[in-house]
């Protein structure tokens, strides 16, 4: 069994809120419960969430964004840079150093969950 989790971060990397996906879902799907009553400035992503709604909700909301674009995308977007993208992949390195979670030894997602929070309190009391 695989699971995709989607995490929602502050500007210091710490867990905001996330979202567990079954491993063969799109990662798009997950993006409207993930941000949705969350008022945020910007948004680093990567590029399986480069979607043209998820674009127009993003712009719309005013929030600056840095999504690495698919390079199907015929005429890219201009984005802002200077966001860093290695908060959110350091987020997860460190998610996964908790074995339970790496190895999803949890068999059903509500004590996933509780295993991602537990790690995130303490990857937040570090």
């Amino acid at each position: 069994m695989t699971t995709k989790i989607l995490a929602l971060t502050d500007a210091l990397g710490n867990l905001v809120r996330f979202e567990l996906l079954p491993g063969h879902r799109f990662d798009t799907v997950g993006v409207e419960p993930l941000i949705d009553g969350v008022d945020f400035g910007g948004l680093i992503a990567d590029k399986a969430f480069d979607s043209d709604t998820i674009i127009a909700d993003l712009n719309a909301r005013g929030a600056k964004i840095v999504i690495s674009q698919h390079p199907r995308r015929t005429k890219p977007l201009p984005l802002d840079r200077d966001l860093w993208r290695h908060l959110i992949e350091n987020f997860f390195c460190r998610l996964k150093e908790f074995k339970r979670i790496a190895m999803r030894a949890d068999k059903i997602d509500q004590s996933f969950s509780a295993m991602i929070y537990l790690a995130a309190a303490v990857i937040n009391s570090q």
